[in-house]
């Protein structure tokens, strides 16, 4: 025979309420917690999901929106923000936009139907209209006109530290090569805390800032190196961007870091214990992925009302594309 709650509840001894608890997510102490839990594994006890759904006007789903899973940055992300929510028995459902925002719309008309519980979202599609600041709903690096929660890496900063490493290296004249987006996130900090940087330290910077989407980018990289020779150090918005400069360079003949010194953005590996791809001001996913989880936990409980704003440090990574300090 099955074994139900009420087995659990006399076997760790402790109340069918507190049993309940435990399987719906709920903080009680830790030592009541581990009785529980070992009940649960003695009679091999499994909730009825739906029926808990029903009661509880929840599915303990959360979804994650990603524009796309084949980038490292955001499959990296969902890892770590599935690592999270399982830590508080909650299961993620991923939304592979695909640059879509049919689908991102999609997925937020789920929550509406109580089909998810939140949504964690990286989203630069037209949106706006659809996100509502009564939903369970975090943003990752984006602002909407709508009162929000977001989670941003310490951006400005990252920008500031790429001009003081350039500069300590050896570098004479900055570029920043990036893109514009129409909607408003926290990655123009980043060419903000760059430029700003270089002009305490008296230094110029020559600028490319395409317009998103892409078009042809690695010959716009191209006319703008080959009209500017005299650039030795580079920062771009993003790790993927330094790898399309690093392209054009070596058409140019040129290399990295004895002809010129560049730095992305974002911290790419090809594994875990791997090094990174390039030098980098690198994002910790992990710490993001715990603030994005936590704070769309208080927004579902409804322990979190109000807009909040959380900011996680960034930090400088020698990848081989800058000189190596003596």
């Amino acid at each position: 025979m099955k074994a139900t709650m009420k087995d659990v509840a006399e076997l760790a001894g402790v109340g069918l309420g507190t049993v309940s608890r435990v399987v719906n997510g709920y903080r009680v102490k830790d030592s009541t917690y581990q009785k529980v839990q070992e009940a649960i594994a003695r009679l091999d006890y499994s909730p009825d999901e739906y029926a808990r759904g029903l009661k509880t006007n929840r599915s303990n789903i959360v979804a994650l929106i990603i524009p796309t899973i084949w980038h490292p940055f955001f499959s990296e992300f969902a890892y770590h923000v599935e690592k999270e929510l399982l830590k508080n028995h909650y299961k993620l459902f991923i939304c592979n936009a695909d640059g879509d925002a049919a689908n991102e719309i999609e997925y937020i008309e789920m929550l509406e139907k109580n089909k998810v519980d939140g949504i964690i979202a990286i989203t630069y599609s037209d949106i706006d209209k659809y996100v509502s600041s009564s939903l369970p709903f975090v943003s990752f690096d984006r602002h909407f006109s709508e009162n929000v929660s977001y989670v941003t890496s310490e951006n400005f900063l990252g920008g500031q530290l790429a001009a003081q490493e350039l500069l300590k290296r050896g570098a004479r004249q900055l570029a920043y090569i990036g893109g514009t987006n129409i909607h408003e996130n926290e990655t123009k900090q980043r060419k903000l805390g760059f430029t700003a940087q270089a002009e305490a330290e008296a230094c110029a910077v020559l600028e490319l800032d395409m317009e998103e989407p892409l078009v042809n980018p690695e010959e716009q990289i191209e006319s703008f190196l080959r009209l500017h020779p005299q650039i030795d150090g580079i920062f771009t918005v993003n790790d993927f961007m330094a790898l399309r400069v690093i392209k054009v360079m070596d058409r140019l003949g040129k290399a990295a870091p004895e002809d010129y010194q560049i730095i992305g953005f974002d911290g790419l590996r090809n594994a875990e214990d791997q090094s990174y791809l390039l030098s980098t001001i690198a994002q910790s996913l992990d710490l993001i992925a715990q603030a994005s989880v936590d704070l769309l936990l208080r927004l579902i409980s409804q322990q979190q009302r109000e807009k909040t704003r959380v900011a996680i440090p960034v930090r400088f990574e020698e990848g081989g594309t800058t000189k190596i300090l003596s």
